[in-house]
């Protein structure tokens, strides 16, 4: 008797899940469908009311506009430049850091990657300033650089890449040591493609944490020609007014770049997150 309810029961239970997540989904969909829908219109007519819910005829005068007003395809290559620069150089520290945190045995080595854990906690803006000032002191200001280099031992990247290293067996690694390998090719052969699903997860964290930056590229470039996409798209708001037609068509097509990205590397970013997670 009980096994025959089940059945009716547990139908409910996932219908009213099912029902429950496409609720969330269309909720989360909302403001990217607003967002879509806003930039075909002018920026009078965005916040208008009753709010517009079907696309209007505008989006070429926006994206001519934005063209015209910010430098936008060339603020767009400088941000495929530092984010892909600061992507390929960021996988090399934090995958050299995360596997010497894992495999390696050294004095003060609980105690660096506590410290490292601690800095998780930081909110940026503490290390804004000092920041600056060195950058000031190497005269690093408006160039790539100041934004590259100092956030590329990425304390969560570090973090990732050592949880997902020490499910790698040690008697593999000493295996290969004994048969002469050394830690490069050691790192390159057996490491690397172990955890290539943790460096998928890494690279669309870097690239997405440096294409999304504002505050401090805001504070180190001074040139419109050196200006990455945020900081180009802060221009459009002036002190009297603001296009907002110009700076959600910029936003939009400022997100295409990261959906391909994630389409691409959805399942490695699954597997990535989920790596270390269990352990052998």
């Amino acid at each position: 008797m009980t096994t025959v309810q089940a059945g009716p029961r547990r139908t409910g239970r996932s219908l009213v899940l099912t029902t429950a997540i496409a609720a969330g989904a269309v909720f989360m969909a909302l403001p990217f469908y607003w967002l879509i829908i806003a930039t075909t219109y002018p920026s009078r007519d965005i916040f208008a009311t009753p709010p517009n819910f079907l696309p209007g005829d505008a989006f070429w005068d926006n994206v001519t506009g934005l063209f015209q007003d910010t430098m936008f395809g060339r603020s767009v290559l400088n941000s495929v430049l530092v984010a892909s620069i600061y992507t390929v150089l960021g996988l090399i520290v934090c995958t050299a850091a995360g596997y010497a945190f894992a495999k390696f045995e050294f004095r003060g080595k609980n105690v660096m990657f506590g410290i490292l854990l601690v800095t998780l906690a930081l909110p940026s803006q503490v290390t804004l300033v000092p920041l600056f000032q060195i950058m000031v002191w190497l005269g690093w200001l408006d160039t790539y650089q100041a934004i590259i280099l100092p956030g590329l031992a990425m304390p969560f990247g570090v973090f990732l890449m050592r949880q997902a290293m020490t499910s790698i067996p040690g008697e593999l690694i000493q295996a290969a040591r004994v048969d002469g390998a050394g830690e490069f090719r050691l790192l390159m052969r057996i490491v690397i493609p172990t955890v290539r699903p943790a460096l998928s997860a890494l690279a669309i964290f870097l690239f997405l944490g440096q294409w999304n930056a504002f505050v401090f590229p805001l504070v180190v470039l001074r040139s419109p020609d050196a200006y990455t996409i945020p900081v180009a798209l802060a221009t459009l708001q002036g002190v009297s007014s603001t296009d907002y037609g110009q700076l959600l068509t910029g936003t939009m097509l400022s997100m295409l770049p990261i959906l391909i990205l994630f389409l691409f590397l959805q399942r490695q970013f699954v597997a990535g997150i989920l790596a270390g997670a269990v352990k052998q």
